[in-house]
C-alpha cells in the first residue's frame, strides 16, 4: 500500500502543484472563499465524488467510501484543509503571484487544500483497497474569529458520519521540505484579543495638574498587567501577553482624552486563561479608577488551546516513520501561535502536524503570515501521500 500511495503521489505532482498555484493566484480572504470553495468541489465532482457544499457557507465536505469487506469498515477518519488567504500585499516576484490586491495565501492554505484534493485522488483510486471512509473537510476562515472549523462543527460536521478521528497537516517554513513534525499533547495556545480605551481628561501638556493623564494611566495599566501573567500563571501553564497597538492621539504638548490598546493573551489551559482574563479586566478598570479615569476592557474570545491526543500522534508518528524513515519525521516544540484546528481537538481525537517546505539553498526562507512567504514545491509530493497513508493506517486501527 505505501508504494502504491508513493506512486499516485509522484503521479499526480504537477496536477497537485498546478492546483497550489491557481489557488494562490486567486486569494479569497476568511468567509468569502466562493470562488474557491467551486474549485474545490469541482475538483471532487470530476473524480466521481458527491461533495455536500454550503457547510458554515463556503465549507465543502465529501466522503470517499472503501469497498474492501473488513471488520473496520465502520470506522471513519476525518482529513482536514483550511481555504482562506490573509489581507497581505505580496512581494514575491512569480508567475503564480496573486491577483488580487492586498490579499495573498501568506499561510500556506493554498497549499493544504491542494494537498487535500490530491489525497482524494489518490485514495478514491485505492477505494478498492481499504475498509471504511475517509470525510475530507475543506474548511473555511481559519484566519478570523470566531473560527470555521467552530461553525463547520455547529453545522454538523463531525456527525453523520462521526469521525474518530481528526488529521491536519500545516506548513512549516522552519523544517526543510522532506521532512514531517509532530507533539503530543499540548502544541498550540489558545488565543484571546484584548481591546481596552482608557479614558481621562485632556488638554495643555503644560498644565498636567489640571488634567486627568491617559497616557499615564495606560502605560501603568499595561506594565501592571504584564506581571498579573508573569506572577501568577501556573508553573505548567505556558502564557503570552503582548500589546501591539498603543494609540494616544495628542501631540508634544497635547495630552489626549482617551487612549487605544490592543493586544493578546495567549495560554495553554483553560481554567487559568479565564482566571487570567478576569484578573486583567478587574485590576485595567481599578487601576484607572483609582488615578481618575475609567478603563473599557474588551475580550474577543478566540480559539482554544490545541491538544494533540496523545494516543493517535504516537500512532500518527509511527505510520509517518513507515512512510518516511525516522530521520524525516521530527518532534516539534510548544508553538503560542493559535489554529482554529483546537476546535476539532477540543471534540474528538486529533492530531495535527506540521509539513516541512523550507529550503534555503533556493531562498525559501520566510515565514508564514509574511509578504515573502513561499515554499518549495516538492512539499506537494510528500503531503497528500503522507496524509492518504495516515488515514488508511487509521482506518485499520481499532
Amino acid at each position: 500500500m505505501i508504494d502504491s500511495i508513493k506512486s499516485l503521489s509522484q503521479q499526480f505532482t504537477d496536477d497537485a502543484v498546478a492546483t497550489r498555484r491557481h489557488l494562490h493566484a486567486h486569494p479569497e480572504l476568511s468567509f468569502h472563499e466562493y470562488q474557491t470553495a467551486r474549485y474545490v468541489a469541482d475538483q471532487l465532482k470530476a473524480i466521481g465524488l458527491t461533495p455536500q457544499e454550503g457547510v458554515a457557507n463556503t465549507g465543502v465536505v465529501a466522503l470517499i467510501e472503501g469497498r474492501k469487506p473488513g471488520p473496520n469498515s465502520h470506522r471513519v477518519v476525518g482529513l482536514r484543509a483550511d481555504m482562506d488567504a490573509l489581507p497581505i500585499h505580496e512581494a514575491n516576484n512569480v508567475p503564480y503571484k496573486s491577483t488580487v490586491e492586498g490579499v495573498m495565501h501568506a499561510c500556506g492554505h493554498d497549499v493544504h487544500t491542494a494537498s487535500l484534493l490530491t489525497t482524494a485522488r489518490i485514495l478514491n483510486t485505492l477505494r478498492d483497497e481499504f475498509s471504511g471512509t475517509v470525510k475530507l473537510v475543506f474548511q473555511p476562515a481559519e484566519e478570523k474569529a470566531p473560527g470555521g472549523a467552530s461553525l463547520m462543527i455547529a453545522d454538523g460536521v463531525l456527525q453523520n458520519p462521526a469521525p474518530v478521528g481528526m488529521l491536519g497537516q500545516h506548513v512549516a517554513p522552519n523544517i526543510p521540505v522532506g521532512k514531517i513534525g509532530f507533539r503530543e499533547g499540548m502544541y498550540m495556545a489558545s488565543t484571546d484579543e484584548l481591546y481596552l480605551t482608557v479614558r481621562g481628561k485632556g488638554g495643555h501638556g503644560a498644565m498636567p495638574d489640571q488634567l486627568i493623564d491617559p497616557v499615564l494611566i495606560a502605560s501603568h495599566i499595561i506594565v501592571a498587567l504584564q506581571q498579573i501573567i508573569s506572577r501568577n500563571r501556573p508553573p505548567a501553564s505556558p502564557s503570552v501577553l503582548s500589546f501591539g497597538r498603543f494609540i494616544a492621539d495628542g501631540v508634544t504638548n497635547v495630552i489626549p482624552n482617551e487612549v487605544k490598546i490592543e493586544g493578546t493573551f495567549r495560554c495553554m489551559n483553560e481554567e487559568w486563561r479565564e482566571e487570567g482574563l478576569r484578573r486583567m479586566q478587574k485590576l485595567a478598570e481599578g487601576m484607572a479608577e483609582a488615578m481618575g479615569g475609567s478603563c473599557e476592557f474588551t475580550r474577543v474570545k478566540g480559539y482554544p488551546f490545541l491538544q494533540n491526543h496523545p494516543e493517535l500522534t504516537r500512532r500518527t508518528r509511527a505510520s509517518a516513520v513507515a512512510y518516511m524513515g525516522a530521520e524525516n519525521v521530527v518532534d516539534l516544540d510548544l508553538w503560542m501561535a493559535g489554529e482554529d484546528f483546537a476546535f476539532y481537538s477540543q471534540v474528538v481525537d486529533s492530531c495535527f502536524y506540521r509539513l516541512g517546505t523550507r529550503n534555503e539553498s533556493r531562498g525559501i526562507v520566510s515565514g508564514v503570515h509574511t509578504p515573502t512567504f513561499d515554499i518549495d514545491e516538492s512539499a506537494l509530493t510528500v503531503g497528500p501521500g503522507l496524509m492518504a497513508w495516515l488515514a488508511v493506517e487509521e482506518l485499520g486501527n481499532e
